[in-house]
């Protein structure tokens, strides 16, 4: 498998969320500063192979209105660019050209489309595949997580150098993706973190299924940073795709 581009598919931009959102899942909100406020966005990605179009996650189905902003609220995903559907017209995309569909979690930010792309297998986990009520066999496969990566102890490969990886917590049957290129990791995470800052002051947002999963799973994450040079790849902050452009490298 030769790795042409890696893409991130922009819906929502210019937003905002406070502190006490992003960091407050283990001291809880009152320990933080709703003063204090980190960059939001809204972007999955996806990575074009000479085999096919390979997509990590996708966004809300079409005609979808988020929140509307509200000063002080926590969480602001920010100015409406597009749909997911166009965004990804946009990059110049078909898709039936899509053949593997990687889904972190369950959420409709990163699981809406996934009926948009009719030759694609859709990995997932278990858990979550129950909850979305997805059916058995057919293109959805259930992730056995029958190997080892690194550090992530339940893995499955899905193609060359490109990695499903079990990481419980924001829901019961969360995953995180990593793709080996050029060197580098490139770290599809979901929302193990709802910005990078909180990544770098090792803090849970408030929103998890699981804490005690959830503090393993970031345990690991930055473990895994620690000892491997990553770019590290938010769905919930412009850093996500800020740090794909310059091919920037986490430092903890």
């Amino acid at each position: 498998m030769e790795i042409k581009a890696i893409k991130a598919v922009c819906m929502y931009d210019h937003g905002f969320m406070n502190q006490p959102f992003a960091f407050g899942g283990e001291e809880g909100k009152e320990a933080f500063d709703e003063q204090i406020i980190y960059r939001s966005s809204l972007q999955n990605f996806l990575i074009e192979t000479d085999e096919g179009i390979i997509l990590i996650d996708t966004g809300f189905k079409t005609g979808m209105s988020a929140p509307a902003k509200k000063l002080g609220g926590p969480l602001y995903m920010g100015d409406k660019v597009d749909d997911y559907m166009a965004s990804f017209a946009a990059l110049g995309y078909k898709p039936e050209q899509v053949t593997k569909i990687l889904i972190t979690h369950k959420h409709g930010d990163h699981s809406d489309c996934i009926a948009e792309f009719p030759n694609a297998k859709v990995y997932i986990s278990p858990e979550d595949a129950d909850a979305m009520k997805l059916p058995e066999g057919g293109n959805i496969v259930r992730s056995e997580y029958k190997d080892s990566y690194k550090n992530f102890p339940r893995a499955e490969k899905v193609a060359d150098g490109l990695w499903f990886i079990e990481a419980k917590g924001h829901t019961k049957g969360n995953s995180i993706v990593i793709l080996e290129h050029d060197g580098l990791y490139y770290m599809f995470h979901g929302d193990i973190t709802y910005c990078d800052a909180a990544l770098k002051a090792n803090k849970l947002s408030i929103i998890f299924e699981d804490k005690a999963a959830a503090r393993e799973t970031l345990d690991r994450v930055r473990e895994f940073i620690n000892n491997n040079p990553t770019v590290y790849l938010s769905t919930h902050c412009p850093e996500g795709y800020e740090n794909l452009e310059m091919k920037r490298v986490m430092k903890l």
